[in-house]
């Protein structure tokens, strides 16, 4: 058997020298000592011991080890040269730790299920040096850069750029101290060169926007407005007593000058996270496996085992299970991941998978009723973005805002000086205060080329296939990022009414819950019939590349808070309600406690414009790996699993579009977008009226979860206050969902905190 062993050892050993001599010699110094027990000698379930165990994929580890994985302290080397030393739980690294990379860098500190989170340090192979907070793998938190030019960063990061109150120090001895956003100068902040020269004031995507002061160093100052738009840059230029000389040239054009040299230094990337290398132990036997070598791989590509039989006849074993890639978004094949079925009461189907979810909606073909609506609201919408306009800044003027600001215009068949002809019939379109949706826009960084092919493109759009509760019909773009909404007089009047403190409430808080709004429009078919139809654009939530499995409108009332579909036709697509809910929401720590300040600050917005009726809308992904481990011990202290799991051999082979699309994913990660997440069942015993949130069972799954706020747009008025009125003589006042909006946001809040809870 040693020499088996010995053989796995020897082809390890050729493949390490071949990327990095160090690790060459840091592998020399363990098998050198390397043993293997004897078949009477092994340890029972739950007993810790030390071991040596050759990975079929041709990784190493050695360390601790109990009921078949690495438990305790560890050691585990990568054929690519990568090396983690430290502390293990049930198969993943938690605790302390360092994780190597052949190109020389390293990263010392906390890891959490995988991820370098926690405090920890990274030192990169050009010299780069971080020193402080990090949370899935991302810089967040406090934390200090040192760059290999020379360039120092202290402040905090948020998504692994610069993100709030920081100090920027550059080679030369220019410095910038002030607000961040997105790895950019954006806020208040001073910038002070080293010839004593200083800007104070606003700052926007790394440029001076707003107001502000520039001093020279001789006392010299110019004071106004500053842009990168010359039209838009106005002040007045005060010499110092000393001096008493005229500004020579523009302020604009000399600040940008200074700013050349203050370039923000991007550092070394991380290509492949320590996360990505970790694999899954579920379904590796490495116990049962006999004696073993590694061979090269076939000419199918496929690593292969060389396994000799208790006979001594040597059979090639493949190891494709392990190359397995189902746990990657389902909906790059279009179809639903399998699991098993989690119905609305909370009961387990274990033999039935989740329904897949179809493509929703019916598209909109020639013969459909409302086939000319469509065309109109693409030709309306192509005029309304493709119209040229001025720049906007952020900073709109109230006339902006007035609900009579629109503008009309006139589409005849055969076309006219601004339209161009089309195959519909003669129609009016009506944009409502236009400047204040394009800077929306520009706000959400909407691109306004995306969003004319997305709305406006070749393809279709797609009706739901039944209208919403008030009567209104939802459209689909093709690609899933916007949907359309038609609406009624009194919800234009109520956007309208808030869209002033929604602007600001949207722009003070980026990771707000509330629905984005895109535009604000309106189709009137001229002839008899003289029909107006309102339509209202907004983004998707589930615009994901990930299917969902589960989607459910959270309000806090009970009544009538069911659905009302059979448990077999319950699909991705069905929309359960509160009475239907059988999870809680375990949220990372950092996140929680955003999430807990958002909602507060949404639900103050939403009552202060006399708002209720809206609701939590959350959906799911459930992860396949989670899930199906979900009824082991293992799953109760499982962590947080990375969007794409990387299994075994092809997790150390990925190209570098690869690894820049894993990147990619990772940055997309947000506040109710693609966040990683765990759901527990809970289970009512008493009727669910009157228990409105499950007792937890302790039983876990990891999950990808989506959320927002939406149904923004019902005011209390006349109606909802009949309505209460009304059903307050039949049932349980606290249970209706009709309640005046303070009483609303209360209850709502209370509600979300029960079941969204810290992940501990």
């Amino acid at each position: 058997m040693y020499k088996d062993y010995a053989g796995i050892v020897k082809a390890w050993e050729a493949t390490v020298r071949k990327t990095q001599n160090s690790a060459k010699k840091r592998a020399n110094s363990i098998f050198a000592a390397m043993s293997v027990a004897p078949a009477d000698d092994e340890p029972g379930p739950g007993e810790l011991h030390h071991t040596e165990k050759a990975i079929p994929n041709g990784d190493f580890y050695t360390g601790q080890w109990m009921d078949s994985t690495p438990h305790g302290h560890g050691k585990y080397l990568w054929t690519d040269g990568c090396m983690y030393v430290g502390e293990w739980y049930k198969g993943k690294t938690i605790g302390k730790g360092k994780f190597s990379w052949p190109s020389g860098a390293t990263y010392e500190g906390d890891f959490k299920s995988g991820y370098m989170d926690g405090k920890g340090t990274y030192t990169g192979s050009s010299g780069d040096t971080y020193r402080g907070c990090w949370v899935m793998n991302l810089r967040h938190g406090q934390g200090t850069q040192n760059y290999a030019n020379g360039d120092y960063y202290e402040g905090e990061w948020r998504r692994g750029c610069q993100d709030g109150q920081g100090r920027y120090q550059w080679k030369n001895e220019n410095h910038y101290v002030g607000q961040w956003r997105n790895g950019k100068m954006s806020g208040n902040g001073s910038m002070v060169w080293n010839d004593g020269n200083r800007y104070d004031g606003c700052w926007e995507e790394g440029f001076p926007k707003g107001d502000g002061t520039f001093r020279w160093a001789d006392g010299s100052s110019y004071v106004g407005v500053w842009s990168k738009d010359s039209t838009e840059l106005t002040g007045n230029f005060y010499p110092s007593d000393t001096s008493g000389a005229e500004m020579s040239s523009n302020p604009r054009e000399l600040l940008g000058e200074y700013l050349n040299d203050c370039v923000i230094c991007s550092g070394e990337r991380i290509l492949i996270y320590p996360s990505q290398k970790m694999i899954s132990w579920s379904g590796l036997d490495l116990d049962s496996l006999p004696r073993q070598t590694v061979s090269r791989k076939g000419s199918d590509g496929i690593r292969r085992l060389r396994r000799t039989s208790v006979d001594g006849k040597i059979s090639n074993a493949s190891f494709e299970s392990f190359n397995d890639s189902s746990n990657e978004p389902s909906s790059r094949n279009g179809k639903g991941t399998r699991l098993q079925d989690l119905d609305s009461k909370g009961k387990r189907q274990p033999t039935c998978g989740f329904q897949s979810a179809n493509r929703q909606g019916v598209t909109i073909s020639k013969g459909h009723k409302n086939y000319e609506l469509m065309l109109n609201l693409q030709l309306g919408i192509r005029h309304s973005v493709g119209r040229p306009a001025p720049a906007t800044s952020l900073d709109l003027k109230s006339s902006a805002f007035d609900p009579k600001e629109k503008v009309w215009t006139k589409f005849p068949p055969e076309g006219s000086k601004h339209t161009p002809p089309h195959q519909s019939s003669d129609f009016r379109w009506k944009d409502y205060c236009p400047v204040v949706f394009r800077t929306l826009r520009k706000l959400f960084e909407v691109d306004p080329a995306d969003y004319m092919l997305s709305i406006c493109g070749n393809d279709a759009l797609r009706e739901l296939s039944s209208p919403g509760k008030s009567g209104s019909f939802f459209y689909l773009t093709h690609d899933d990022r916007y949907m359309i909404k038609t609406m009624r007089k009194a919800e234009v009047k109520v956007l309208l009414r808030m869209l002033p403190a929604y602007y600001k409430h949207v722009r003070s808080f980026e990771n707000t819950l509330v629905t984005k709004f895109y535009g604000l429009h309106c189709v009137r078919v001229t002839g008899t019939a003289q029909k107006k139809v309102r339509f209202v654009i907004m983004g998707n939530l589930f615009c994901s590349e990930y299917t969902i499995h589960r989607r459910f409108d959270l309000k806090g009332s009970s009544l009538g808070r069911i659905t009302d579909k059979p448990e077999a036709e319950i699909d991705g697509t069905t929309t359960l309600k509160d009475l239907d809910l059988n999870y809680i929401f375990r949220l990372q720590k950092i996140w929680f406690q955003e999430f807990c300040r958002q909602v507060d600050k949404d639900c103050d917005f939403l009552e202060q414009e006399r708002i209720m009726d809206y609701s939590l809308l959350v959906g799911l992904h459930f992860q396949e790996t989670s899930y199906q481990e979900a009824s082991t011990p293992e799953s109760h202290h499982s962590g947080f699993c990375c969007p794409v799991d990387y299994f075994l051999s092809n997790s150390n082979c990925l190209s570098r579009a690869d690894k820049e699309q894993d990147s990619a994913r990772w940055a997309s990660i947000s506040l109710g977008i693609n966040m990683p997440a765990r759901v527990e069942r809970t289970v009512r015993h008493g009727e669910p009226e009157t228990q409105l949130v499950g007792e937890p069972t302790g039983e876990l799954h990891d999950v990808i979860i989506f959320f927002g706020i939406i149904d923004i747009l019902q005011d209390y008025d006349i109606s909802k206050k009949l309505e209460h009125a009304y059903k307050s003589f039949q049932y349980d006042p606290s249970s209706i969902s009709a309640v005046d909006p303070k009483q609303y946001s209360k209850r709502f809040r209370d509600f979300i905190f029960r079941i969204f809870l810290e992940d501990t």
